[in-house]
């Protein structure tokens, strides 16, 4: 092989591993152990559905699939909500307690009692959040969500937003987290993978 041959076979090699591993951070390892989070997730406070002021400390007491979104969503949101709640059932049928939670990013229509009877809609142990503006931004930035109101309608606007999903363990923060493609199945294999490891 010439000098210049092995320099791009090494150069390839080098791409391709270095696009591995971006794709791959923050993705389960395939023992289910804690992947790297990336600085994802940290401190937050916010407002329960019966008006309490929490922490993340109050809320994250078991494992927890943290969803941020807002209860107008007409497609994604509830879709992703009704997921995640059955990935809980299944995960309670395997004898594991997991908490399914919902943080608004629509604080202004996103009442305390707006998003009480928006999670009672999809599972009796969904947690609620919502707060002042400041307070969602806060929690949205700790967790590297994206959100953005679209112009229009002051009553009926959208509010384009990311969808992820996060396995979030208490003390010791996010262990990995899905996307939209993901099923309640694999979203319990993985939860149960990473709760048993």
């Amino acid at each position: 092989m010439s000098k210049a041959m092995a320099i791009l076979a090494g150069v390839t090699t080098v791409a391709f591993v270095g696009g591995t591993f971006a794709v791959t951070q923050f993705a389960a390892r395939p023992d289910c152990g804690l992947a790297p989070s990336g600085d994802i997730g940290g401190p937050f406070t916010l407002m329960d559905e019966m008006g309490r002021t929490v922490t993340e400390a109050e809320v994250i007491a078991e494992p927890s699939l943290i969803y941020f979104g807002y209860t107008f969503c007409p497609d994604v949101c509830p879709l992703d909500n009704a997921r995640n709640a059955a990935a809980v059932d299944i995960l309670a049928d395997e004898g594991l307690s997991v908490t399914p939670v919902f943080i608004s990013i629509d604080p202004t229509r996103d009442t305390v009692e707006v998003v009480r009877d928006y999670t009672d809609n999809f599972h009796p142990k969904m947690i609620g959040l919502t707060g002042t503006e400041e307070q969602v931004a806060a929690a949205s930035a700790a967790y590297r969500t994206f959100f953005e109101k679209e112009e229009g309608d002051d009553e009926y606007y959208l509010v384009q937003h990311s969808t992820s999903t996060y396995l979030v363990l208490p003390d010791e923060g996010v262990a990995t987290f899905f996307g939209r493609d993901d099923s309640p199945e694999h979203i319990a294999q993985v939860t149960a993978c990473v709760v048993a490891g």
